[in-house]
């Protein structure tokens, strides 16, 4: 008896678990929203729009805005806008104030058959909630003058949602490569889409000055142009093989006999930009780097170093001078007009990657340290980053800066951005002293690294609160931002490839903050459509079932599933680039003989995503190596200097070596920048063919029985890249060589035999 009622509950409980799963699943295709609600509950029925549909707004104009943003939509769909009322009507959409919604993006959203009732205290909740909506109307929505329809249908739901972190941000440097205004009044919108509240504009930087100052006007009119740098030219080169890579030739003039790039917003310009982005609730925070980063500024007014020379130093350029009273005069008359275009209550003021070696040189320095008990040079930069935040707080503005900004001291009212991921310790620092944080490590916050499949899950896992803090001290992490550096993103289509998806990723750690990444990802299925109609160049989907690098005894057989019902996969297999009329990969092709395949999917359009190259080669199994004693491990040597490519680190005596008993950066290496070289025996349990995936941030090579297998070198952020080769069991060399360049310390590398699941190298097959 108890085993058959064993049986019975086991298998109600099964039902159960099903059945849930199931509503589960219904409910994210019917509510295709990201950022998820805090809480969404299902409700049966449709409530129906048509052009007799009402909008009720309240009396007192606090939702103006948000009643023309959501009827805009609606003027989209039906030609005309819906009619407006300050009066309850049956059937209506009613925008409700209520006092008892605490967060100030807070709100609720009942949709009924008979009545959708929206309830905000505060015009950003209200906007929040018609993004909501938004995302609830078909894509279409977004198309002015489409042609007009007869109805719309939002499904019944009750969602009550506010977000985890109030700082949900994306960056742009418009300084290495310029953007239009309208270009980022896209992206405004986009981010208004997915609730993010925080754009920071990197306006100035060593490559070019990009906002109209008129006590300075060389700032643009020379600041803002240069000649094509080696970014450019590196770009250029990349453009053939992807037309993404090409400047955008708006930015290109041609004056006094030379061909000019750059660009500037005037402030009249920016000021709108400012205006456009305040309607959708998102803050702009401008960025003047400083002291550093300031190169086209001083090209301009030579006076602001402390010698009159601007060059670059072993790193970074020279900085502005912290010592003379005529720099601290330019940075408040530039900031005054910033703080006259930027309402924004922030102001970030850089700090990052600053060359201070002239200032020791420098009499004045010498004398202020003196006068001012100024111990070492991080200090002396502390003294311009806090003479310049009481600056900013006389004028009631709150100062951000890079975390450098923490190494010779700060006040407690200044708000630490941290990026520098190899320096753990920063945001845990700043937390428990007491400074607000914004969390922005390079891996996997920056976004002008190379996506790939491991992109949109390591942004989606990241956690936002450090290990170590409190949960009081937890709460001065304030969120998040992504930044897009574009020293290599020439152009707004790469920049909306490097962006999206991911960002909407980060849209839905920053306000749901209770991941559930499967369902994520078929709720993101549903936004390219919209991001289509939005224009925007979004990155597709990876193609999987394939290694860059492929070995087969016999034969093998390359088949791909297109991730998006609408993309066709297109090859080539004579060198050339896949085109939209290219061989359609309809079916497993069958591969017999060594040869490269250049594949891609496509949309309707003829637009494409990523060219996958893969060579396949036909291999004989590698006989392993007989030798007479091993040891476990495998024999590291570190060598401590800066390597552009890991082929380059030399075969000469290293500082140190070690027994490594994983592949892993070392836990005791602490040089900014170093290589390393493990060799050894790989000990093979059987024969197959064995694929590796070599993770790297910068790069690395690795070679097993003499016969390269994956080639991820050079100086990157974290990648993944693969290769296979056929091994008999037993014994084989291994030759795996990494550089760190300063900043990632990542290196992993993981296994799988015959087509299994990747994992890590067991510990007892390195031997030495």
């Amino acid at each position: 008896m108890k085993i058959k009622h064993t049986i019975t509950l086991s298998l109600f409980l099964a039902i159960i678990f099903v059945s849930i799963c199931a509503k589960a699943q219904q409910a994210v295709v019917k509510y295709p929203i990201i950022p998820y609600p805090t809480s969404l509950t299902p409700a049966s029925g449709n409530f129906i729009i048509t052009p007799a549909t009402r909008i009720v707004v309240p009396g007192n104009h606090l939702f103006t805005n948000e009643a023309v943003m959501l009827n805009r939509l609606f003027a989209n769909s039906f030609g005309k806008a819906l009619q407006k009322s300050t009066q309850p009507v049956n059937h209506s959409i009613l925008l409700k104030y209520d006092a008892a919604i605490i967060a100030d993006e807070g709100y609720t959203l009942s949709i009924s058959p008979k009545q959708i009732t929206i309830a905000a205290r505060t015009p950003s909740g209200m906007f929040m909630a018609v993004q909501t909506i938004r995302q609830l109307l078909p894509a279409n929505v977004e198309l002015a003058n489409a042609i007009p329809l007869k109805s719309l249908s939002l499904p019944a739901v009750e969602i009550k949602d506010e977000p985890a972190y109030a700082w949900r941000g994306m960056h742009l440097d418009v300084s290495r490569h310029f953007f239009s205004i309208a270009y980022l009044k896209k992206f405004i919108n986009v981010m208004a889409l997915y609730k993010m509240n925080k754009l920071h504009l990197h306006l100035t930087d060593d490559q070019g000055w990009r906002i109209e100052i008129k006590k300075y006007p060389k700032l643009t009119e020379e600041g803002a142009w240069r000649t094509f740098d080696k970014n450019d030219s590196a770009c250029m080169k990349r453009a053939p093989d992807n037309p993404d890579f090409a400047l955008d030739t708006e930015h290109i003039i041609h004056k006094n006999g030379k061909t000019l790039y750059g660009g500037f917003y005037t402030q009249q310009e920016m000021k709108g930009l400012v205006a456009y982005a305040a309607a959708r609730h998102i803050d702009i925070i401008p960025e003047i780097d400083m002291p550093g980063h300031m190169m086209a500024a001083i090209n301009a007014y030579p006076f602001l170093t402390c010698n009159g020379e601007n060059k670059w130093g072993d790193l970074f350029s020279r900085p502005i001078c912290p010592c003379n009273e005529s720099t601290f005069e330019f940075a408040e008359n530039v900031f005054s007009e910033i703080m006259d275009i930027f309402p924004s209550k922030y102001i970030h003021i850089g700090g990052d990657e600053v060359d201070r070696s002239d200032w020791a040189k420098s009499d004045a320095c010498k004398a202020l340290m003196k006068r001012e008990g100024i111990k070492d040079l991080p200090a002396l930069q502390s003294y311009f980053i806090n003479r310049m935040e009481v600056f900013f707080n006389q004028h009631g503005r709150k100062m951000i800066g890079w975390d450098e900004i923490l190494e010779g001291g700060v006040s407690k009212t200044a708000i630490i951005m941290y990026w520098r991921g190899w320096v753990p310790d920063a945001p845990v620092k700043a937390a428990k002293l007491g400074n607000k944080v914004i969390m922005t490590p390079g891996s996997p916050l920056y976004f002008d690294a190379i996506p790939d499949k491991n992109s949109i899950p390591a942004v989606y896992n990241f956690n936002i609160i450090p290990k170590g803090l409190t949960d009081a001290e937890g709460k001065n992490i304030i969120g998040a931002q992504a930044n897009i550096w574009t020293e290599n993103i020439p152009s707004e289509k790469r920049a909306d490839y490097m962006y999206m998806p991911r960002m909407t990723a980060l849209a839905e750690v920053l306000w749901t903050n209770h991941p559930d990444y499967d369902s994520y990802l078929q709720r993101l299925d549903d936004q390219y459509a919209r991001l289509d109609i939005l224009n925007v160049h979004y990155r597709l989907p990876d193609l999987s079932g394939f290694l860059q690098s492929n070995v087969f005894t016999d034969q093998d057989t390359l088949s791909v599933s297109s991730p998006l019902p609408y993309l066709s996969i297109r090859y080539t297999t004579d060198g050339t680039l896949p085109v939209a009329n290219s061989t359609l990969l309809s079916k497993p092709l069958i591969i017999t003989q060594s040869q490269r395949i250049r594949l891609a999917a496509f949309k309707p359009d003829g637009t494409h995503g990523d060219v996958y190259n893969l060579q396949y080669d036909k291999q004989s199994l590698a006989e392993p190596e007989t030798v007479a004693h091993v040891s476990d491990g495998l024999i590291c040597r570190d060598y401590k200097q800066f390597y552009k490519l890991a082929a380059l680190i030399p075969d000469t005596k290293a500082d140190t070596t070690f027994i490594a008993k994983t592949i892993s950066v070392p836990q005791f290496a602490e040089a900014p920048a170093f290589g390393l070289k493990y060799r050894g025996y790989l000990d093979v349990p059987q024969d197959g063919i064995y694929s590796f995936y070599l993770t790297c941030d910068d790069g690395g090579t690795l070679k097993i029985a003499s016969r390269e297998v994956v080639d991820n070198d050079g100086l990157h952020s974290a990648i993944e890249k693969n290769g296979q080769i056929a091994l008999k069991k037993g014994l084989h060399n291994i030759a795996l060589d990494f550089i760190e360049g300063g900043g990632g310390y990542t290196l992993k590398l993981k296994y799988s035999l015959n087509g299994s699941a990747p994992q890590d190298i067991p510990a007892q097959w390195l031997k030495n």
